[in-house]
């Protein structure tokens, strides 16, 4: 989510150093996860075993060109995201959790976008100042939503981010995010209400959205590329033992079970999967340990 930090930028260094043993500590850190979140949107998992292996090899070529503004594994997610959309194309999509639906519409949408990109004969630098302009706004309107949804998590308030995620980041109308969450229309337009301005006050400019219907693409687009309201690793970890505080607790099930958060629920998987070989290894080595002292009579 946040860039490296400076143990991920050794690692990165010795990677680039062509170090075996620093990559393979970097496939056995990521693999699990890349494979959960590959086996949930894979037809099988030869598929998500292949889609996994392609992602790793991709990273290695786009190594001379990785600044590490990102994080390992945003940046891992980003790319295993693209290879299962150019993988699935033509294929049903199932619908059932919040971020489906968002990523449904947004596969319906696409070649409408590409349509209205178009521009009648651009010259080089059009595109150039285009993508400059796009590549600024993103920053700013990246580092108002980060200062927004801190804010709902440092002050504990759980359920208005909650509301918060559907608006900015699912993109649901006021009326559905006011069933779902179990609060009133008039509190969902408030809440927005505030947060545009706050957003509008951080960037200097408007955030294109209707007073009761989905906001801005760029805008889920980047807070799903930052992951800004993701799930720390230790905070999922506190999740499966149960070990959370109750308004986390609810917060991380409504993010994991009813938003859908297919990057959480790949940690998530991947935690199970590591604590279930823990637990069998430990077995092992206490047997081993006592079977001495079992009695021989």
């Amino acid at each position: 989510m946040s860039e490296l930090n400076e143990a991920d930028r050794y690692l990165l260094e010795q990677i680039r150093g062509g170090s075996s043993e620093g990559w393979s500590q970097f496939v056995d850190r990521f693999e699990g996860r890349l494979l959960s979140f590959a086996r949930s949107n894979a037809r099988n998992r030869s598929d998500a075993e292949d889609l996994v292996q392609e992602t790793l090899i991709s990273f290695l070529r786009a190594l001379p060109n990785f600044r590490g503004d990102a994080g390992f594994e945003t940046y891992l997610f980003t790319i295993l995201r693209r290879k299962i959309i150019d993988a699935g194309r033509g294929r049903g999509v199932h619908v059932c959790l919040l971020q489906d639906v968002l990523n449904s519409r947004r596969a319906d949408d696409s070649n409408a976008s590409d349509a209205r990109m178009a521009a009648p004969d651009p010259t080089a630098s059009w595109y150039a100042r285009r993508d400059e302009q796009r590549e600024q706004r993103k920053r700013a309107l990246a580092a108002a939503l980060r200062e927004v949804v801190d804010h709902y998590k440092q002050s504990g308030n759980f359920r208005d981010l909650q509301v918060v995620e559907m608006i900015f980041y699912s993109q649901l109308r006021n009326k559905d995010i006011a069933e779902i969450a179990g609060t009133s229309h008039n509190h969902v337009a408030l809440l927005k209400h505030r947060c545009l301005a706050r957003l509008q006050e951080l960037v200097g400019a408007d955030v294109p959205v209707s007073d009761d219907g989905p906001t801005d693409d760029l805008v889920s687009a980047i807070w799903q590329e930052q992951r800004l309201s993701c799930l720390k690793r230790s905070t999922l970890g506190a999740y499966l033992l149960g070990t959370l505080d109750e308004p986390w607790r609810q917060y991380a099930a409504f993010h994991l079970d009813r938003l859908g958060c297919s990057f959480c629920r790949a940690n998530l998987d991947d935690l199970r999967a590591r604590d279930a070989e823990d637990r069998q290894a430990l077995r092992r080595r206490i047997m081993e340990s006592t079977v001495g002292f079992l009695s021989r009579t």
